[in-house]
């Protein structure tokens, strides 16, 4: 498909009524307001095109830059790319946190997170925990104390930190959790700390999970489905980006 005839699918798909809400939800202009349905549609039948996805982010588009997600290569995307797009992306719907995942995809995954933990830039603050939850459920090879460690982090700082970087600390904590047996306790713990977690969700009808509940529930899914970790089951499915 070319750029053209997409952003015409894209177009034509959109309504009013899904543009209200992801207005309402923090997502720019320009978009169409087209159906996440939709554009997993459109990535069955584009599959992986890299070419197209750089094309289509540099619409600016919301929904074309959701697309874009779904069908590039992360193995083509260099260092300054995969920085440019995490701080670029929306932290709207999933839209950030697509963008801030990619590196989870390739060997880099750790570096970024480390890179953007340390970043002035809120925007790769915020995606490097998105980062962390995804090589917490994803990354078989970085040892847990890493995780450890960043979760001393987050019962130190969640409270004071910006209202747009609360909630993914909040979520990475629930990934920790998640990884392994030990970290699940450790994270258990961190959440009986941290206590309950204020976040501003603007106009919307979102909560902020309870980091405990959330652990828990997960764990007891996961394990009725035969897995040993919910990272494991987590494992076992297509990554978010292309799932959702």
């Amino acid at each position: 498909m070319t750029l053209s005839e997409t952003m015409a699918q894209l177009e034509a798909a959109g309504t009013e009524q899904a543009r209200k809400t992801y207005a309402r939800h923090g997502a720019p202009a320009p978009m169409f307001g087209t159906s996440f349905a939709t554009l997993k549609a459109l990535m069955k039948r584009i599959d992986v095109d890299h070419e197209l996805a750089l094309a289509l982010w540099e619409t600016g588009n919301f929904d074309a830059r959701n697309l874009a997600m779904k069908i590039v290569d992360p193995a083509c995307m260099d260092a300054a790319a995969l920085d440019r797009w995490a701080r670029e992306a929306s932290a709207a719907l999933s839209c950030g946190n697509y963008a801030a995942a990619l590196p989870a995809e390739g060997t880099s995954g750790r570096a970024k997170a480390d890179q953007w933990l340390a970043s002035a830039d809120p925007g790769l603050r915020r995606a490097a925990w998105v980062l962390v939850a995804q090589l917490a459920l994803r990354d078989e090879q970085t040892p847990d104390a890493y995780f450890a460690a960043l979760l001393d982090g987050i019962t130190r700082t969640i409270h004071t930190a910006p209202n747009a970087e609360r909630g993914v600390m909040n979520g990475a904590m629930i990934a920790i959790g998640c990884r392994s047996a030990e970290l699940r306790a450790a994270a258990l713990m961190a959440a009986d700390r941290v206590g309950t977690v204020e976040i501003d969700h603007g106009d919307t009808a979102c909560e902020t999970p309870g980091a405990r509940s959330s652990i828990e529930k997960t764990w007891a899914h996961s394990t009725a489905k035969g897995f040993v970790t919910p990272a494991a089951h987590e494992r076992s499915r297509d990554l978010p980006r292309r799932r959702c």
